[in-house]
């Protein structure tokens, strides 16, 4: 049921990053269109080289471009899009969503999104069970966006435990069901 519509994917630094080359590969071949928006941090963890060809577009991580006068539009990006998927998901951006920190492009892309908005948290075990992680986790449920649970599993930090984002087929399959 992705065949058609316009994901926006968002990127952050984590080390779960690698994993959204699946997801892009997953959803263009179920159809979907996929734009990518990625934080600096995110770019640390993977190249805009990489993501730009497996969705034949441009990555877009800054508000402008090439110093030229042109600029990536967040408002454009909320319009175009059927959904937006932000995967992995830091802490750092969980707290700018639920609190509307605005200092990013992918931040600004999420509070214009006309769009239903998936979010696959990814950090370690202790981040995610932080109090201050959940009461925003909690108020993004609560601003009616659709959190993909992480898994429980190894992590980049050698402990095992819930933190791990979800499998890429999975989150694909979240989206796909949605649309059904």
């Amino acid at each position: 049921m992705l065949e058609g519509k316009h994901i926006v994917l968002g990127i952050t630094g984590s080390i779960a990053a690698y994993k959204s080359c699946l997801i892009i590969r997953q959803l263009i071949k179920k159809g979907a269109e996929v734009q990518v928006v990625i934080t600096p941090a995110g770019k640390e963890f993977i190249t805009p080289i990489t993501l730009s060809a497996l969705t034949s577009k441009p990555v877009i991580s800054e508000f402008f471009s090439n110093r030229d006068g042109t600029w990536n539009s967040h408002v454009d990006l909320g319009i175009w899009a059927d959904a937006m998927l932000i995967a992995p998901a830091t802490a750092s951006t969980i707290g700018k969503m639920a609190n509307g920190i605005a200092d990013n492009m992918l931040i600004t892309t999420y509070l214009s999104m006309k769009a239903p908005v998936f979010i696959a948290p990814a950090m370690d075990l202790d981040m995610y069970k932080h109090p201050s992680t959940q009461k925003n986790l909690d108020i993004l449920k609560s601003y009616g966006n659709h959190i993909i649970e992480p898994g429980v599993g190894f992590l980049a930090s050698h402990l095992e435990g819930k933190g791990r984002m979800e499998e890429p087929e999975n989150i694909v399959n979240i989206l796909n069901e949605y649309f059904k």
